[in-house]
């Protein structure tokens, strides 16, 4: 379980109406613009990496899947060295794990090693782990509990700005400049192909290293409140009292984080394979590159829009619509073709936008001091986008428009989580810093 958290520099800023958080929220709304451009990048790699190691689609989505296992390794320890070291630091090394991640990309291009790849994007992602486990919690708490799912889906709205870029930049940068992402359909490429391909990732990955450098630099330098006793955990004996497994929003919480994942990281790791299909759209990898910018920016309009409707509408009533349009348009996408089926995939980025953040705050609410703890399992539960494996086998063996069946099957669980699971049971005093 994730331990406390305590900022080591700034007084603790819980129930000082003086203090103003504006300015940290939007710094920290850059650290999810950054994450989210990062891991979207894989969207783009992967195709990439597919002609140039000429894997399998479970060979492929393993790439992926490693990813994901990283949130399951390296949340406890990152709670436990922002307990160490203070939130503030954690951040700073959080951002130097990716740029280290980063520039080992490079080397892995040089080489090339498929091996190498999957250890690298592993050290990216533990990075952007100790992010998140700092991040959401910290959102959720800065201000009133009853708009901390429209907070948080205001904030998540830069992660989905970052995703709707990062198609563009990878398309370019990396399909763009290779023999694979420029070719119609599936491509065997030569030895020499292959080499030059694999180097084409080196500048898009020194770019990146460089921006979260800097970004480091301006987080370590900024001052940035106190989470103070909002977040702390009971002393021992107190603790005792409470258990989080009395909460029924949070034990079926973690699995409806888990179980999304899937759905998300199915639809965007396989989208540019899918509307490359010559029954579906007979696009290029680069082309369908371009096109996987309006999955991502569908989940950035939404996340928008989702924080508006969360000011008026229960945020249990608003992921029960949403998840029952996103079965509806993932059945499209399986029992058509051409670009209805294109165009339907697409939706589904829409009706994602908010489920992620908003099943989050479902899943915290009424915790009180237990929030820290219930965050950190919700955030070891994105390892769920592990099984993205599964679609993958799915895909091998059914077709790949059929493994989007597993995708509907997710939906229906959130759906139940919206209507009945996120209910609260053994709600404490909720736990804010007041802005």
């Amino acid at each position: 379980m994730a331990g406390p958290i305590s900022s080591g520099a700034a007084p603790a800023a819980t129930h000082n109406p003086g203090t103003r958080y504006g300015p940290a929220l939007a710094l920290l709304a850059s650290l999810f613009f950054m994450w989210g451009f990062i891991t979207v990048i894989n969207n783009t790699l992967l195709p990439h990496l597919r002609s140039v190691f000429d894997l399998s689609y479970t060979q492929t989505t393993l790439i992926e899947s490693v990813w994901f296992i990283a949130y399951f390794f390296a949340s406890i320890p990152s709670a436990k060295l922002i307990e160490r070291v203070g939130y503030q630091k954690s951040m700073v090394i959080g951002l130097l794990i990716m740029a280290a991640g980063a520039l080992g990309m490079t080397l892995a291009a040089s080489i090339p090693s498929y091996g190498v790849t999957l250890i690298m994007l592993f050290v990216i992602a533990s990075g952007i782990t100790l992010l998140q486990v700092a991040a959401n919690p910290y959102v959720a708490v800065v201000g009133k509990p009853e708009t901390a799912s429209s907070r948080l889906n205001l904030v998540q709205a830069m992660n989905s700005a970052g995703t709707m870029l990062a198609p563009m930049f990878g398309a370019y940068l990396i399909l763009g400049r290779s023999k694979g992402g420029t070719a119609q359909g599936e491509v065997v490429l030569t030895q020499a192909e292959r080499l030059a391909d694999a180097q084409s990732v080196i500048l898009p990955y020194v770019l990146v290293a460089i921006v979260l450098t800097v970004l480091a630099v301006v987080i370590a330098r900024f001052p940035l409140p106190a989470m103070g006793n909002a977040t702390q955990r009971h002393n021992k004996e107190e603790r005792k009292k409470h258990s989080l497994w009395k909460h029924r929003n949070l034990v079926f919480g973690i699995p409806a984080i888990f179980i999304y994942l899937i759905a998300e990281i199915g639809v965007a790791n396989l989208f540019i394979n899918f509307v490359s299909q010559p029954q579906i759209a007979n696009l290029t990898h680069e082309q369908a590159g371009n096109y996987l910018t309006f999955l991502w920016g569908g989940m950035m309009v939404g996340r928008f829009a989702g924080s508006a409707i969360m000011q008026r509408f229960d945020a249990g009533h608003v992921l029960a619509a949403f998840s029952i349009g996103a079965f509806i348009v993932i059945l499209v996408t399986v029992f058509t073709t051409g670009p209805i089926a294109m165009w339907s995939l697409i939706l589904v980025g829409l009706f994602h936008s908010i489920m992620f953040p908003t099943i989050f705050t479902l899943g915290i609410k009424g915790l009180g001091p237990l929030t820290e703890e219930g965050s950190g399992l919700l955030i070891m539960a994105i390892a769920g986008g592990a099984l993205v494996v599964v679609q993958g086998w799915l895909a091998d063996h059914y077709g790949l428009q059929t493994s989007f069946l597993l995708t509907a099957a997710c939906e229906l669980y959130v759906l139940f989580y919206a209507l009945w699971g996120s209910k609260t049971t053994n709600a404490l005093p909720d736990q804010q810093i007041d802005a």
